[in-house]
């Protein structure tokens, strides 16, 4: 089975109601989680840590559902182009 790598980022956000980052090189990376279920605890603590700030938001990202451009692709990925 292939690692299941997960990213876990935030920042403040330009407005609340989108994902644009108001400045990305303030962008705090948590860290890379090696499955869900560690990389949900560590995004919640920070989301937790940060809940008075209304445009703060932190996501997690799945790292193993990154394309790599040297593999050849399934036609269902092909779609997603």
């Amino acid at each position: 089975m292939a690692q299941r790598l997960h990213l876990v980022f935030g920042g403040e956000l330009v407005d609340p109601t989108r994902t644009e980052f108001r400045d990305t090189k303030d962008i705090h990376i948590v860290g890379v989680y090696p499955n869900y279920a560690e990389a949900h605890a560590a995004w919640k603590s920070e989301a937790q840590r940060t809940v008075d700030s209304a445009h703060t938001r932190y996501f997690i990202a799945h790292l193993h559902r990154l394309r790599d451009e040297e593999r050849e692709v399934s036609p269902t990925e092909e779609l997603g182009s």
